[in-house]
């Protein structure tokens, strides 16, 4: 089972399915449990939490029938739900997978992105990552709550790192163009930020916004000065000073040489979240495809075929690339009629004119042609439960 943390309070079977936790005092019971990360809550904290200056007479039943009611909740999402809830004699504790939550999911994407041995490509993709599973302020729901407020703001702080350090990489990257335009939502919501605020005045200069970048700089002292009492710090105000110069040093990265030109080796889309709770059906479809030239998936429309085919290939593409040297392509044939061998082609990029290729590939004419197409009888079809 899945906890959202990192926006309204969310639970999630492992097949993806909302997990309904309607009552509000059992949804506050469960995200009392959850700023713990698993662990123990006395009695009388969780008492507390959920009723503040208004105990109810008989609190430690009270709390009792909050447990059994979250206990049923998870229970009914799926078995062994119940026992995720624990009781000892230090208290009530939620039994927690290191995964569990999304926000431990941003730590280890946080982490890993802070390691300045990886490429750089790789640290901007997992920090981009790890920030899209955000889908608002940690908490939400409890935002006024003051059991959430000391992990929501080491969340949100966390947050901001993370962003801070995406958009060192991307200038790096020479994404200043870009980053110009983005950074200014950033900084309104967070003007005293003096970080995100040089990386925003880099970002404005090297895209040719030399004053709008000073700007950015006099906006920022006047907002230290009103609500500090301060002055910016001497990283930002070298910048600044820097700025004024045109120093050579503030000039963006060379541009890489062009790569040369190579064929693709896939024409996925982009896989835009995880596919959760599948993981057997995608073990099952990977090992099917490794054996045999043809796997078929059925099932009844909406229920994740595409999906299921489209995670499998990827993951295949990148734990053995090596078995599969000319990539994976993906053909939508709905509505193609008798232009199958077309259509084909056109995924493959194979043209007319293309020295070396023929049209169409042996397969397609084969089966356009009409005779028997050149690959074995089809496997038992991996139905996708």
């Amino acid at each position: 089972m899945r906890f959202e943390e990192l926006g309204p309070l969310v639970v999630r079977a492992d097949d993806g399915a909302i997990v309904p936790v309607p009552e509000p005092k059992v949804r506050a019971l469960l995200a009392a449990l959850l700023v713990r990360g698993g662990r123990p809550v006395q009695v009388d904290t969780l008492v507390d939490d959920l009723w503040a200056d208004r105990t109810p007479t008989n609190p430690a039943n009270s709390l009792q029938t909050k447990v059994s009611q979250l206990r049923r909740a998870l229970a009914a999402a799926e078995p062994g739900g119940r026992d995720l809830v624990t009781y000892g004699p230090a208290g009530y504790a939620l039994r927690l997978a290191n995964d569990a939550t999304d926000a431990a999911r941003f730590t280890a994407r946080t982490t890993a992105a802070y390691d300045d041995t990886v490429d750089p490509r790789e640290r901007a993709a997992l920090l981009t990552d790890a920030l899209a599973l955000w889908r608002g302020p940690a908490y939400a729901d409890f935002r006024d709550a003051e059991f959430t407020r000391a992990t929501a703001a080491r969340l949100e702080e966390q947050r901001l790192t993370a962003e801070e350090t995406l958009a060192e990489l991307r200038l790096d990257l020479g994404e200043h163009a870009l980053l110009a335009d983005e950074l200014a939502y950033l900084t309104a919501r967070e003007p005293l930020r003096e970080r995100l605020r040089a990386a925003h005045m880099r970002a404005l200069y090297r895209a040719g916004r030399p004053s709008e970048a000073l700007d950015a700089y006099q906006d920022l002292r006047r907002r230290l000065a009103d609500d500090l009492g301060t002055d910016p710090g001497p990283d930002v105000t070298a910048l600044h000073e820097a700025i004024l110069r045109q120093d050579p040093s503030l000039a963006p990265p060379p541009r890489p040489a062009a790569p040369t030109p190579t064929r693709p080796h896939t024409n996925l889309p982009a896989r835009v979240t995880d596919l959760i709770g599948r993981d057997a059906e995608i073990s099952r479809v990977r090992d099917l495809v490794r054996g045999t030239r043809l796997v078929t998936l059925t099932g009844p429309g909406g229920v994740g075929k595409t999906r299921l085919a489209l995670e499998a290939s990827r993951t295949l593409l990148t734990d053995h690339a090596d078995e599969f040297p000319d990539g994976a392509w993906l053909v939508e044939l709905a509505g193609t009629g008798d232009d199958v061998a077309e259509t084909v082609a056109a995924a493959l990029g194979i043209r007319e004119d293309t020295a070396g290729f023929s049209a169409r590939p042996a397969a397609a004419r084969a089966g356009a042609g009409g005779n028997k197409p050149p690959w074995p009888k089809p496997s038992p079809p991996a139905t996708p439960s």
